[in-house]
């Protein structure tokens, strides 16, 4: 029936078919900008219909599928872009730089994102016939807590099952834990699907690291003590720091003052509070010292970033 067409090209054309039946169904239950939480549990649609700003925000472990237009990420100084036909996965919590690149009116950025629950990748990992690890927990080579990857046919006919459920309610309860369970099986079958194992291997480096980033988010406005955070996931202060960074681009301190410069912005924003007062309510003894980090990573001083962002209408935080 497909005389003539190279194999590979037939897939790519089924993947399309599958992409606008999963723009159709974003566009029909997320029909305003903005992240749409869904009657799936985890599960939230999101769209933009135009590009926009680069939006700092701390991703947790999560799939994002884009159906329509464009974006990137950004960790530290490195740069991910994903589109139509690839997805990103994160799979720690990590302070990510999201900016949709591509995005109009006529045809808006459509995403779905799905949370990741490292609890139900180890649960999977205990099916009979599930290939194994190849390497032994604790001997993993580094890898980040994040990749974009290709999106192959198997993978979007998971995702699109799943989505398909909102049509008809009634079966979430039973079908959506089936159609999830796919999703994770088939990222593990993936050609990154190793670096979502790691994180559900009991007594890996990336469980530690998992771990230490906790450590961090539960104490980010204390002062960050490397050497108690180092004990409690039993690795030496040196290992910590190095396979940390590799895991986030970024040291312990780079990453807890990430999480502080975002809550100080949340706070100036939400709760309408003065620098001076978002900077010691997330650990800055110095008004000074937190305007200057706080221009370094949003491009302005307080004041002045977030009377820009208040002028801007529909400038929403937007994952995926």
């Amino acid at each position: 029936m497909h005389a003539g067409v190279p194999a590979a090209e037939r897939l790519d054309r089924e993947v399309e078919r599958r992409l606008e039946e999963l723009a159709a169904l974003i566009e029909r239950f997320a029909p305003g900008d903005g992240m749409h939480a869904t009657v799936v549990d985890g599960v939230s649609l999101i769209r933009a219909a135009q590009p926009s700003e680069p939006i700092p925000t701390v991703y947790k472990p999560m799939l994002c599928v884009i159906a329509q237009g464009r974006k990137q990420v950004m960790l530290a100084d490195e740069v991910y872009v994903y589109g139509p036909g690839r997805h990103l996965v994160v799979t720690v919590d990590l302070p990510l730089v999201g900016e949709v690149l591509v995005a109009s009116r006529e045809r808006p950025y459509l995403c779905l994102a799905l949370d990741v629950q490292p609890s139900d990748v180890s649960a999977l990992l205990t099916e009979p016939g599930l290939p194994r690890p190849s390497a032994a927990p604790g001997s993993e080579p580094e890898a980040r807590g994040l990749f974009v990857s290709r999106t192959d046919l198997p993978l979007m006919d998971a995702a699109l099952r799943l989505i398909r459920l909102l049509e008809a309610p009634q079966d979430i309860p039973i079908l959506a834990p089936l159609a999830v369970r796919e999703i994770l099986y088939r990222l593990l079958q993936s050609e990154q699907g190793g670096q979502l194992l790691r994180i559900a291997l009991a007594g890996s480096q990336a469980q530690r690291i998992a771990k230490a980033i906790s450590l961090v988010k539960s104490n980010y406005t204390q002062p960050l003590r490397i050497e108690a955070i180092a004990r409690e996931v039993h690795m030496s202060p040196s290992a910590l720091h190095h396979q940390f960074k590799a895991v986030t681009a970024m040291s312990p301190l780079q990453y807890q003052k990430q999480l502080r410069l975002q809550e100080a912005r949340r706070l100036m924003l939400g709760e309408v509070v003065d620098a001076a007062t978002a900077g010691y309510r997330v650990g800055y003894e110095s008004p000074s010292q937190f305007s200057r980090e706080y221009s370094r990573l949003f491009g302005a001083p307080p004041s002045r970033d977030v009377a820009r962002l208040r002028s801007r209408m529909g400038s929403k935080s937007l994952m995926g």
